[in-house]
Formats: structure tokens, sequence, C-alpha cells
């Protein structure tokens, strides 16, 4: 297959893929084979044709017929993991289709029930490419618990936070404080629970004002000038809390240590 591939004319097209019921039927047991088959096949093509832009030629990809190749190859295999990562690095930052690789990723996630990258790559496409934070949340939960990596379980408890589920991500972080394998990583986890903690007590004396006075507070220094709180929480960052624009609550550190040196 290398061979013919690497001999084959650039001018050949991706072409139409049949259905993978179709596919199903003709391979039988091949199953497998078939479904390597037709992600190595998007992965020579789409790579000749970055050697012709190298040389300046521009060809254009068949963008579409290469998509529904990589999906009918997780519908014959789905537990293949080269046409994840495929779909991953040519259809979120060439094409901006992430909804679309977070369907792919989703029923990947069904059968790669062990794997963490999947949830992860979600979890990134929802964040940084859909601006979600709401979407982003749930993926960086399902890496942390899958890997016991501290770096997804505070982005999963960021992102919850984002979205307005501080209670959310304080449960979340409660329970992997519990499940900490070492005090290093639990020491972690308690700073950012602790600042969500100050997050939730200020955002309990906002509403209080909300339904005293009629609207928001313009700042939280109000509600220390209405006696509603006693003096703004120190930020476990070394930051500052604020309201923003919207009268949420936000801290100049954004929940990473401040470097005081500066």
């Amino acid at each position: 297959m290398a061979d013919y591939m690497s001999r084959r004319p650039v001018a050949v097209k991706l072409g139409y893929t049949p259905s993978a019921k179709v596919l199903k039927i003709m391979s039988g047991d091949q199953r497998y084979a078939m479904a390597e088959w037709e992600v190595l096949k998007v992965i020579f093509y789409f790579g000749s044709l970055v050697e012709k832009w190298q040389n300046r030629i521009a060809i254009p990809p068949e963008y579409y017929n290469m998509f529904k190749t990589i999906e009918t190859a997780s519908e014959l295999d789905p537990y293949n993991m080269d046409g994840y990562y495929f779909a991953e690095a040519a259809f979120t930052w060439e094409v901006g289709h992430a909804q679309d690789v977070n369907y792919l990723l989703d029923r990947g996630m069904r059968y790669r029930t062990w794997d963490y990258l999947l949830p992860f790559f979600a979890g990134f496409n929802a964040s940084y490419f859909l601006k979600s934070p709401q979407q982003a949340a749930p993926y960086f939960q399902k890496a942390a618990e899958l890997s016991g990596n501290p770096l997804f379980t505070n982005l999963a408890a960021r992102y919850f936070q984002e979205a307005d589920q501080t209670e959310a991500a304080i449960r979340f972080l409660t329970m992997m404080i519990r499940q900490a394998p070492s005090n290093r990583e639990r020491q972690l986890y308690q700073r950012r629970l602790d600042a969500l903690q100050a997050i939730r007590s200020l955002q309990e004396r906002i509403t209080v004002f909300q339904k005293r006075y009629g609207r928001k507070p313009r700042s939280l220094q109000e509600l220390v000038a209405t006696k509603l709180l006693p003096g703004i929480p120190a930020d476990p960052y070394g930051g500052t809390f604020y309201l923003d624009g919207r009268g949420r609550v936000k801290t100049t550190s954004k929940m990473a240590p401040v470097n005081k040196s500066k």
C-alpha cells in the first residue's frame, strides 16, 4: 500500500467512501483492517498535498471526503486511535470543524473508556476553538478522573467556574482531594478549592445585595460598605477579587500563582 500510494499521482482524487454499513458487509471479519486502510488512505492523501504545497503547488484538499472517510473508519473500528489523532490535527486547526471532531471523539469515548486523551482533545476543542467553558469542563473532568493528572483537574475546576458552575467545581475538587495520591497534589487542589469557596461566598453576598437593593453591586467594596461582607477575602493565588462588567466575581490572578517579584 505504501508503495502504491507513494507512486500514485496527486491528481487522483480521494473520492467517495462507501458507507460503513456497506464496508462492514464487504470486509466481513476484516473490518478492522479495512478501517486502518481508510485512515491510512486519508493520511497518505493529505501528506501528498502537503508535499505539493511545499513546492508551491496549490491543490485544495477534499476536506469533506477526508472527514467522511475518517468518520466511516471510526464506525468500522471505534477503537482505532489513528483516526482520532488525524481528525484532531487536520479538522480543528486547518478548517475549524471542532464541533464535528468532538462528535467523533464522543463516539471514541464510548469505546476507549480508559483513554484520557480523547476527553482531553475534546475539552481543548471546546475551550480553545468553541469558546465554551460549559462544554469544556465535563471533558476535562473526565480526563482528570481517568488520568489523575492535576493539570486536568485544575482545568476542569477552572472551566466549571467560568461557566458559572462554581458549586460543581467545588464538589469535583472535594472528590479529587480525597482521591489524590500525594500531599503535593492535595495541596494544589486545596488552593484552588479555597479560591472557589471564596468566590462562592462572594457570589452569595452579591445575591443578598441584589435582593435587598434591586441591583447588582458596582464593586465588591460596596458589599463591605453595606456591611454584607466584613472584608474582601484574600485570593490564595495572590491576586485580588473584583467584579467584571457582567457583575461576576473574577480575580486578577486568574487562579495562577502571581509572581510577587515583578
